[in-house]
């Protein structure tokens, strides 16, 4: 099962996290299949990629309850689930 899941980068007490398609069974920083996005907590920022985004939801990627709340928030109305 592939779900739409942070990946944490940047450096120490500067926190950047990608929006990646991954698989479920993957770790944290695991090999994702494709990056979707970025969120930056401290600017609250966040782009996202809608084409690519579709193309996983399309398929059955189901986002986590964090890029979903993200989501609703009105940042990317492609991306609302119900």
């Amino acid at each position: 099962m592939v779900k739409l899941r942070f990946k944490r980068c940047g450096r120490k007490q500067r926190a950047i996290y990608r929006i990646v398609a991954i698989d479920v069974r993957s770790r944290r920083e695991g090999r994702d299949l494709g990056k979707v996005g970025f969120y930056d907590p401290k600017k609250n920022q966040t782009y996202s990629n809608v084409p690519s985004i579709l193309y996983f939801l399309e398929r059955g990627a189901q986002p986590t309850e964090i890029v979903h709340n993200i989501s609703k928030k009105g940042l990317c109305k492609e991306l609302r689930v119900n």
